[in-house]
């Protein structure tokens, strides 16, 4: 059965910048009532009182309150080591069966090399390498035969160590990443672990980004 709290809270879900916005009670609640009654109403089927409206708002908003300042916020603030890498160069290829053993001969080449950057994930119909430019050849080399899809240059990388409690208190990257939205960060790939991750941008958006995850701290 449909209810006024219901339809609130199902219409603000849908609105991430929104939601958080309300979470910071940064939000008049009776200016917005009355902005989405037209559409609350549709979704309920009859008139919607707008006092109805703004309880079921303070109501989400004290939850919320409780959701992100305590529970986030904990877990935020106990962020650990931010690394930084430049230079490096983001390849995607179209799933093979020879991908794989491409894979182990670059991985062998590399390894006799220092501080080289490499990692790698595959889905189900593409493999993503990322690596140091200074080895594109390499990669070049042991892959010239299979599909590039896309390859993208001039990226940095961030990694950022989470407290363990973060597989437990869902939002924390919702979190993170909507204060990346915010400034205009531009993520090409995310590469995670369970409990540290790896955003790439470009290296003209990486002392931006690289900032507003280290003042998520503060």
């Amino acid at each position: 059965m449909k209810t006024v709290s219901s339809i609130v809270e199902n219409y603000i879900k849908t609105k991430p910048f929104l939601l958080n916005a309300l979470s910071l009670g940064i939000i008049n609640l009776t200016s917005l009532s009355r902005n989405i009654m037209t559409e609350l109403e549709n979704e309920f089927g009859k008139e919607v009182k707008q006092g109805a409206v703004v309880m079921s708002l303070k109501r989400l908003t004290e939850e919320l309150d409780f959701k992100l300042n305590h529970k986030i916020n904990k877990v935020i603030k106990n962020i650990g080591e931010i690394t930084v890498r430049s230079e490096l160069t983001d390849y995607t290829f179209a799933a093979s069966e020879t991908v794989l053993n491409k894979q182990a001969d670059l991985i062998s080449d590399i390894n006799a090399l220092s501080d080289i950057f490499y990692t790698s994930s595959r889905g189900v119909n593409e493999t993503n390498i990322v690596v140091s430019s200074s080895v594109n050849h390499l990669v070049e080399k042991h892959f010239m035969r299979e599909k590039l899809i896309q390859k993208l240059d001039n990226l940095a990388s961030i990694t950022v160590k989470l407290p363990k409690e973060n597989i437990v208190v869902p939002g924390i990257y919702y979190f993170i990443f909507q204060r990346l939205a915010w400034e205009g960060i531009i993520i090409n790939e995310v590469i995670s672990t369970s409990n540290e991750f790896t955003i790439l941008v470009g290296e003209d958006q990486v002392d931006v980004a690289f900032k507003v995850i280290k003042d998520l701290k503060n």
